[in-house]
């Protein structure tokens, strides 16, 4: 072998050696979630979320993002899917999967929350704090809430008493025991089944808030929708963005950095103040159309609370069944959602 030989295969060893080096440290990964790609959350969240990380990392991170679980399964298993390495990064509704991150449930208490930025911030610092064990198969990215969830129905709800018998769609199951309280008929779905389970009249109302009734038509498939007086609204959803965690433990330092970067308390926020501002978009749809918008008055929306309460009780006596101080849990988390409600 000649020394030149000897020089072109040494330098063409070293350069493939550079090569795998650089490619190791770069990642694609994929971020899969259940709503059409026009809903706020993918359209305003996930994607501007995802490019930010992208550009932050120089272009060394990747991010696919597949909506609609165009990647197979249901939506209560997307969980599974960032746990087991199906996909690296779900977004997902945590009730979705009942009893199993009991911890959250503290902010789908009726009339616990506020806005959907408030109630978010608070339920990052919360989950941080109680909820890491419930968590610890997963990087977790961000939890957060949405804004004030109201009851939209084909026949007008302007008293407790209209809720008598109603078939109301619950995404959660404290939403579905909140819907038994106040005497309706909880029929559990994933927010995607909506659309058709009130077209084919499986349901005869659902609750969801104001941002995600564009995605789903529901201001055309039902005409009224009923709010509450106060700053509380009557429910939320906890949400939560997963990360797999080989995934993320794979990643160079400065990769985990740019996503830790990306993650925490104003993730959180940024989550839930896109679907504060999807509320107003869903609303004014809503108005344009001329449908029923109810606002119930403050001695209507106490009734609503006095026959909800009972459920805080329960839920309470539920944790520290499980050896979880429940009424602590409960009044941290009114307490971090004052916190951050201050001056609304």
């Amino acid at each position: 072998m000649t020394r030149l030989t000897r020089m072109l295969l040494g330098a063409t060893v070293a350069l493939g050696t550079i090569t795998g080096a650089a490619w190791a440290q770069d990642a694609t990964l994929k971020l899969h979630q259940m709503l059409p790609p026009q809903a706020t959350i993918p359209a305003k969240a996930l994607r501007p979320w995802a490019e930010k990380v992208m550009k932050e990392s120089g272009g060394r991170i990747k991010i696919d993002q597949f909506d609609a679980m165009a990647l197979g399964g249901k939506p209560p298993e997307l969980i599974d899917q960032a746990k087991d390495g199906v996909v690296d990064i779900v977004w997902t509704v945590i009730g979705y999967t009942p009893g199993r991150f009991p911890s959250t449930e503290a902010f789908e208490l009726p009339f616990m929350m506020t806005t959907g930025e408030a109630t978010s911030r608070a339920v990052q610092e919360y989950c941080e704090k109680h909820c890491m064990d419930e968590f610890k198969d997963w990087k977790v990215i961000a939890w957060h809430a949405h804004g004030p969830g109201l009851i939209h129905s084909k026949n007008p709800v302007n008293k407790l008493e209209d809720m008598k018998g109603l078939k109301v769609r619950g995404g959660s199951r404290m939403i579905n025991q909140m819907l038994e309280k106040l005497g309706a008929t909880p029929v559990g779905m994933p927010v995607p089944a909506v659309t058709e389970a009130l077209s084919k009249g499986v349901i005869d109302a659902t609750t969801i808030p104001w941002e995600v009734t564009p995605s789903l038509k529901v201001a055309e498939l039902v005409k009224n929708h009923t709010g509450f007086s106060g700053k509380n609204g009557l429910y939320t959803q906890t949400f939560v963005v997963a990360m797999n965690k080989a995934s993320y433990d794979k990643l160079p330092d400065d990769l985990k950095k740019v996503i830790d970067d990306n993650s925490g308390i104003e993730t959180a926020a940024f989550f839930g103040k896109v679907m504060d501002d999807g509320d107003k978009v869903g609303l004014a749809i809503a108005e344009k159309l001329g449908n029923n918008i109810v606002t119930l008055d403050e001695a209507e929306t106490q009734r609503w609370k006095d026959a909800a309460a009972p459920l805080v009780e329960a839920w309470e006596a539920e944790m520290t069944a499980k050896g979880k101080d429940g009424k602590a849990l409960v009044s941290e988390a009114r307490a971090l959602v004052d916190k951050y409600s201050t001056g609304m």
